[in-house]
This record gives C-alpha cells, sequence and structure tokens, in this order.
C-alpha cells in the first residue's frame, strides 16, 4: 500500500470526504446544556485530525456522535456522503483512554484473533494475520500475555492492533494515552505515527494536549467551550516535524493563544 504524504491529503481535501458533519449541536435533555453548537466540519480519507481544547469543550462528544454512540439533537453526520444511522457500527472503531479495554480472560494474541473473528477473515488466515498485526504494533513478543501481565502503554498499543483487526474506515481514538506518563505518552505518539505510516487509517483523535496535536495530527482543530464550537482549523506543516524551528514554535504559540481564550 502506498503510503500518503502531506500532498496526496491535500489533493484529497479538494474532493470528497470521508465523515462530513453538517450544523451539529448537542445538547442533554431537560438540563438544557448545550455541549456541542453548529459543528461543520469535514474528514478526508488517511488524515490525522486532531481536536484539541480544554475539558468540557464537547470534544469526547463530538467523537462520540461520530461514533454513532450518541445521537446530534440537530444537524447531520455523514460517511462516505450516506447519513450515518443511529447504530453504532464497525466502519467507526473507538479507543477509549481506559487502559483496560482488552478482554482480560484471552491472551493478547486472543484479543486480536476475536477481532478478526468478528472481522470475516477466513479462519485459515487468522491466527498469521493476528501476527502481523501484533508485529506492526511491536508486540509480536507479548502474544501469550494476559492484559494484566502489560504495562499501560502495551496495553492500549494491543488495543490499536485489536482495533486495525477490524479495519474500520474510521479509528476514533478518545485521548487513548491521557493516563500515561509524559514519556510513554510522547513514544506512543510515535508509535502511532509509525503504525500510520504502514498502515494508513483516516484517524480521529482527541487531545488537550497542544504538543501531541501538533505531534500527531495533519490539521488541529481548536474548539472553545461554552457551548462547544470550532474556534479555527490549522493545519500543519509536513512532517517529520522539529520542534525547535521557529515554524513549529511559532504554531505552538498561536495554539496557546487560541486555547487562552476558551
Amino acid at each position: 500500500m502506498d503510503i500518503p504524504t502531506s500532498a496526496d491529503i491535500s489533493t484529497q481535501r479538494q474532493t470528497a470526504a470521508l465523515v462530513e458533519l453538517r450544523d451539529v449541536s448537542k445538547d442533554f435533555g431537560t438540563s438544557k446544556l448545550l455541549a456541542l453548537k453548529s459543528i461543520n466540519l469535514k474528514v478526508y480519507p488517511n488524515e490525522i485530525l486532531t481536536l484539541l481544547g480544554p475539558s468540557g469543550c464537547g470534544k469526547s462528544t463530538l467523537l462520540r456522535i461520530i461514533a454513532a454512540l450518541e445521537h446530534p439533537s440537530s444537524g447531520l453526520v455523514l460517511l462516505m456522503g450516506k447519513q450515518i444511522s443511529g447504530i453504532p457500527g464497525p466502519q467507526c472503531f473507538v479507543i477509549f483512554q481506559d487502559l483496560d479495554q482488552l478482554f482480560p480472560w484471552r491472551t493478547l494474541q486472543g484479543n486480536v484473533m476475536y477481532a478478526l473473528r468478528r472481522g470475516g477473515i477466513a479462519k485459515e488466515q487468522i491466527s498469521e494475520r493476528a501476527a502481523e498485526l501484533l508485529a506492526l504494533v511491536g508486540l509480536e513478543a507479548f502474544a501469550g500475555s494476559y492484559p494484566h501481565q502489560l504495562s499501560g502503554g502495551m496495553k492500549q498499543r494491543g488495543a490499536i492492533a485489536r482495533a486495525l483487526a477490524l479495519d474500520p474506515l474510521v479509528l476514533l481514538m478518545d485521548e487513548p494515552f491521557g493516563s500515561l506518563d509524559a514519556i510513554t505518552r510522547r513514544r506512543l505518539g510515535n508509535s502511532l505515527l509509525d503504525i500510520w505510516s504502514r498502515v494508513p487509517k483516516t484517524t480521529v483523535f482527541v487531545t488537550h494536549s497542544i504538543q501531541e496535536a501538533v505531534l500527531l495530527g495533519d490539521r488541529v482543530v481548536v474548539m472553545g467551550s461554552r457551548p462547544g464550537s470550532i474556534m479555527e482549523i490549522v493545519t500543519l506543516p509536513p512532517r517529520p516535524r522539529d520542534f525547535a524551528s521557529p515554524q513549529i514554535v511559532g504554531l505552538i504559540q498561536r495554539l496557546e493563544t487560541l486555547l487562552e481564550v476558551t
């Protein structure tokens, strides 16, 4: 599979979006709490789109609406030009912040094999494909380990392998590294980019870390709160990115300024 470049993604933005939100708003019943207001957003094939904003700005709610785990109070959510139904499906898979998403009674390989069976992979190919996916996330040596024997970072890499086994159109990641220490978090961010470079997957990644948003994203959607809305969408320069360069330092300062007014 050819790896998409920044130029490829730029060209795709001139064509059809894979996911599109049209004037999406969300309130929570009798409380009349408006979590999201008039969200208009397009997600393009094979890009990593990061949602950046303070706690309570509706990032996770927006992600759950794309996954059909929540329903918008108004507006439309389209996948490949068709309205997403109210029933969660395999097209959009969510990885949450919780480090215990794997089945504890199955080995790491068993978790991935379960997803492959659900994905309809031929029985004779399941074991080989599971080994390939574990190698992709650097966990082939831990195939026979159970989740309780793995570190937090390894569990999240295992969750990514299981998600890729289902081959969703869109991978939705809700602060998946948020509860990890800074060193592990940065290492996993680089691991995610390495995985993406080999198996490109349209990804929407929620974070409240500016550095993480800039490290991972092709574009950063800056969200403000009260109610949740899009303040600005910032397009990032091609990878690799030098965090000491004036361009990246300037972008980070700009994002910091935007978040200060939320």
